[in-house]
């Protein structure tokens, strides 16, 4: 029972699920928003965002009819806490909320969490914090105790719910009894708990969002129980903080909290090759492919770099092969570096490097196939993954769109063809 381990104040949990984070985001924005009308203060419209926040959250404030100010982090990745004050100096007549992701996208836990909410709290505005990092905490803290309003659970990263290639996702939302009132309801199937004169009206089309999935993390819960969930946050914390310290002497981690330790994932700075090598973010993560991994989320949340999080999921014998991946293309970079390799024509500039590719009759390239191909021991040509293609110009390709739409022949049955022909 979630609700049963919240603090006196506990959230409560709609019945009206929204289908992804970023409408979690909404709805619980939308609910603050609602709020602040109820209480005549309608005029309250300001929503902070510091840099180091969640990607989708400054378009759902926009969505939710918020004007975004935007607070600026220190050097350590923390949110600056004099620009923080001095932005709520400026906007404390029209502050309606602060969204803050914990810990934060840059790999931070930000020290000054609960200063932060009350400062918030102190001039009018309510706090929302982003539960996309909430597979760091499980266990560990809780968003009521330290001043969250309303949170989203991404039950689609926290809770096991299999998330890739753009879903699905589900981000229902919980609230601090204030806010219950203004929670979503559904005109087709009446919601416990929810008044319906002061309801938002309706977020998700249907009533529980893709409900088919949600069994998915009720079975992880149920089967990891308390101790297994502490368990799975300790490691996901643990296995970020692993990798980190075996590639921080041959790459920048870009932020460290105080102690020097990362949360749950941590960024590679790579732009300083740029001058050193002339290579790029893309093109370590089109290398990582012939390495036999999918890269990593590239230049976000800062430009040029890359994000690792290895979350629970992964052992230390996988670990260990992604980093002795990055190890031999940073020992790659070294090469170009030195002058022993090529500035243009490299593994890393030429990369990913297909099967196709490797098996041409013609190769010209200053280093062998072996090397494009099977960079390390580990990759081995029975268990190696292929790209299916080698490297396109992908800024030409963006900007220059190719049809393929077939023609209308294609969709033509069997019959309509055998008719036409007598």
């Amino acid at each position: 029972n979630v609700t049963s381990r919240m603090n006196c104040d506990p959230f409560t949990f709609p019945d009206c699920i929204a289908i992804s984070g970023a409408q979690g985001e909404y709805a619980g924005l939308a609910a603050i928003k609602a709020y602040l009308n109820s209480k005549g203060e309608s005029s309250r419209s300001v929503c902070l965002i510091p840099k180091s926040a969640h990607g989708t959250n400054p378009a759902s404030a926009q969505m939710a009819g918020m004007k975004v100010q935007v607070v600026e982090v220190d050097k350590d990745g923390n949110i600056d806490l004099a620009h923080l004050k001095a932005l709520v100096d400026k906007h404390k007549a029209s502050l309606a909320a602060m969204m803050i992701t914990y810990p934060s996208t840059f790999g931070v836990f930000e020290e000054h969490i609960r200063d932060i909410c009350d400062l918030i709290h102190e001039n009018g505005g309510q706090v929302y914090l982003d539960g996309a990092n909430m597979n760091a905490q499980v266990g560990l803290c809780r968003p009521g105790d330290y001043g969250s309003d309303v949170s989203h659970l991404n039950l689609h990263k926290t809770f096991c719910i299999p998330h890739g290639g753009g879903g699905p996702g589900m981000g229902p939302i919980g609230v601090k009894a204030h806010l219950a009132p203004f929670l979503p309801s559904h005109p087709v199937v009446a919601m416990q708990s929810i008044n319906a004169s002061s309801s938002l009206g309706t977020i998700s089309a249907a009533p529980w969002g893709s409900s088919a999935i949600l069994p998915i993390s009720w079975a992880y819960i149920k089967m990891m129980g308390a101790k297994g969930l502490l368990h799975a946050t300790e490691v996901a914390i643990l296995n970020a903080n692993y990798m980190a310290k075996r590639l921080e002497g041959h790459y920048k981690i870009l932020f460290r909290g105080r102690k020097g330790f990362v949360a749950h994932e941590f960024i590679l700075d790579v732009r300083p090759f740029k001058k050193t090598a002339n290579i790029e973010a893309v093109d370590v993560a089109k290398r990582l492919q012939d390495y036999g991994f999918h890269a990593p989320t590239m230049s976000w949340p800062v430009s040029g770099t890359l994000m690792i999080e290895p979350t629970e999921s992964e052992d230390k014998a996988e670990m260990d092969r992604f980093c002795d991946a990055l190890l031999g293309i940073r020992q790659e970079i070294a090469d170009i570096e030195e002058g022993r390799m090529d500035s243009r024509i490299n593994p890393l500039k030429m990369a990913p490097h297909s099967l196709a590719c490797i098996s041409s009759s013609n190769w010209d390239r200053p280093y062998s196939r072996e090397f494009a191909a099977f960079p390390l021991p580990f990759i081995r040509p029975e268990t190696k993954f292929w790209p299916s293609i080698s490297r396109i110009d992908d800024i030409y390709g963006d900007q220059h769109l190719v049809c393929t739409c077939p023609p209308m022949e294609v969709y033509e049955s069997p019959y309509e063809e055998k008719r036409a022909s007598s």
